[in-house]
C-alpha cells in the first residue's frame, strides 16, 4: 500500500454520506460497507457521528435501533479493532446499546452524552427529555457495569431564568454523573428560538458562571488524568506524537507511527497524559 493510500490519522470519522440525506436514512447496510472499506484499509478506530445519533432508524423500516446498528457493525466487520460513538441523547440509550457499551471490548470505553444541564426545572425549560435523576441513574449503570469507562458531556451556563440553586444543580450534576470530560458553554440566545424570548440573563453574569463551570470541568479532568499515572494503556495514534487512549484519554509521547501504541504514563499537563513506549 503506498502512502497514499494510507489513511491517516488512523482515527477515522464516519459522517453520513455527503448527499442530502438525514443520518436516520442511512441505512445499515451502508453504514456497514463504508466501515468495512475503512477497516480493510487498516484504519484501526471508526467514530460514528451524527447531529442526533440516536435518532438513527427511526425514519427505516422497522424502525431499527442505534443498538442493533452497532450490533450489525461488530458482527459483519470483525476487522475492526475499535467502534466509538460520539454524542448521544441521555434518555434514548437502547438495551441492545447499553449491553454492547458496557460489555464488548470493541467499543470504545467512551460515552459522551448530551446532558446540558443538571437542574429540572432548566432541563423541562431547555425541552430535554431526560431529568436530573434520569442522567445521574444512567451514568451509574454504566460506570457499574463497565468501570473503566469514562464519561463526557456537554453542559450550558447561563441559560435564561437560570438562578443561583439552578446553576449548583448544573455544577453538582458534574460529580454525581462522574464526568471526566465537560464540554462547557455561555448560553447564547439564538434569533427566533423559545429561549431567545424568555428573561435574559445579564452577559457578565453568564460568562462568570461559564468560567465556574469549566473550572469543576478542569478539576474533574485533572482527577481522570491522575488516576492514570504509573499505569499502562493501548492508544491509537492519531499524529506523530499523539495518541487516544480507548476511553478517549488523549496523550503526548515522544514517537511517531500509525495504528496502536502501548504506552505507560509518567505524568500529565492538566489536559494531556504525558507517556512514552511502554
Amino acid at each position: 500500500m503506498s502512502s497514499a493510500e494510507r489513511l491517516r490519522p488512523p482515527l477515522h470519522v464516519l459522517h453520513h454520506p455527503l448527499r442530502p440525506r438525514k443520518l436516520a436514512l442511512v441505512p445499515a447496510g451502508e453504514v456497514v460497507e463504508q466501515i468495512r472499506r475503512l477497516a480493510a484499509n487498516g484504519v484501526p478506530e471508526v467514530v460514528l457521528t451524527g447531529v442526533d445519533l440516536t435518532s438513527w432508524g427511526a425514519d427505516l423500516p422497522g424502525q431499527p435501533q442505534l443498538g442493533a446498528l452497532v450490533a450489525r457493525i461488530l458482527r459483519l466487520v470483525p476487522d475492526l479493532p475499535m467502534l466509538r460513538l460520539s454524542s448521544l441523547d441521555a434518555i434514548e440509550m437502547d438495551d441492545q446499546l447499553f449491553e454492547l457499551v458496557t460489555q464488548s471490548d470493541r467499543v470504545a470505553p467512551y460515552l459522551h452524552l448530551s446532558l446540558q444541564h443538571g437542574d429540572d426545572m432548566i432541563l423541562k425549560r431547555m425541552k430535554r427529555r431526560h431529568s436530573r435523576a434520569q442522567a445521574i441513574e444512567l451514568c451509574q449503570r454504566v460506570k457499574e457495569a463497565r468501570p473503566e469507562i469514562a464519561l463526557g458531556a456537554d453542559l450550558i451556563a447561563g441559560f435564561p431564568t437560570e438562578t443561583e440553586e439552578h446553576f449548583a444543580n448544573l455544577l453538582s450534576i458534574v460529580d454525581e454523573c462522574d464526568l471526566a470530560f465537560v464540554h462547557a458553554f455561555p448560553f447564547s440566545p439564538r434569533e427566533g428560538t423559545p429561549a431567545a424570548r424568555m428573561p435574559q440573563l445579564e452577559r457578565r453574569l453568564i460568562k462568570e458562571r461559564a468560567a465556574r463551570l469549566r473550572e469543576v470541568g478542569a478539576a474533574a479532568l485533572n482527577r481522570h488524568l491522575a488516576a492514570w499515572i504509573g499505569r499502562e494503556e493501548t492508544g491509537v495514534i492519531e499524529r506523530d506524537g499523539f495518541a487516544r487512549l480507548p476511553d478517549f484519554t488523549p496523550v503526548h509521547f515522544n514517537g511517531s507511527g500509525e495504528g496502536f501504541q502501548r504506552l505507560r504514563f509518567t505524568s500529565h499537563d492538566g489536559q494531556h497524559l504525558i507517556g512514552a513506549a511502554a
